[in-house]
């Protein structure tokens, strides 16, 4: 049997008989067990009763966190001409257009959010099954296809967070990182609960917000009350 580590098992002796706390509870006991030798992403996972298997239920979106994410984030923005260099004075991390498609299909993706004009889309559409899987293809329901791509360089790189429903119908991802004083987090991890909690899709029956969690990289989850969790 494997040794458990003495930080995990302290870690889950903090956690052992807590659920469904305020959120500013669970804020505090994650971040006071975050211990790892890096700062450590917090992290929101939501259990929502919906079957993205049908169209209309499926959620996906965008928020903008009041307090960023902590995180750099690299991105790639397809382009020409005036728009490229508008995209390259605001910050992005790489530029292009068919040279960007090639450097991809050759398996160079070293960015966190594509962003496109629209005509771009028939060289980024080549690139679907590329960028799918890896939630990175543009999208103009969340504002990665666009000609306004410096607001969008500046939204990626400013504490934007997309986010879209897994087959199991779980929505998860990062609000901020454990060093992160507590109001702050608090702050983030409302404002992420409420964009999913308004991207309620209307094909949703029953009850839509089942459970919200919330965890560091490396440590247990708890379980949040949602009441608590929505942004007053």
């Amino acid at each position: 049997m494997a040794k458990i580590a003495k930080r995990t098992a302290a870690a889950r002796a903090a956690f052992e008989g807590k659920a469904n706390l305020p959120v500013a509870e669970a804020v505090a006991l994650i971040k006071a067990n975050a211990s790892a030798k890096f700062d450590e992403t917090v992290e929101v996972a939501m259990n929502l009763g919906v079957d993205p298997r049908h169209a209309d239920q499926m959620v996906r979106g965008v928020v903008n966190l009041p307090n960023g994410t902590g995180k750099t984030v690299r991105v790639a923005v397809f382009a020409r001409g005036a728009k490229a260099e508008e995209a390259e004075k605001a910050g992005a991390d790489i530029v292009g257009a068919e040279d960007l498609m090639e450097a991809i299909q050759g398996g160079k993706i070293d960015f966190d959010r594509a962003i496109a004009t629209p005509d771009m889309m028939p060289i980024v559409g080549r690139l679907g099954k590329i960028l799918g899987p890896r939630n990175l293809m543009p999208n103009p329901k969340v504002g990665t296809v666009t000609m306004d791509v410096a607001q969008a360089v500046k939204n990626a790189k400013g504490g934007e967070v997309q986010f879209k429903v897994e087959k199991a119908g779980i929505i998860h991802g990062g609000v901020g990182k454990a060093s992160f004083d507590a109001d702050k987090l608090i702050e983030n991890v409302r404002a992420f609960v409420s964009a999913v909690s308004r991207a309620k899709p209307a094909g949703a029956k029953g009850t839509y917000l089942r459970k919200v969690s919330l965890s560091s990289t490396m440590g247990p989850g708890v379980s949040v009350d949602i009441s608590s969790a929505v942004a007053e």
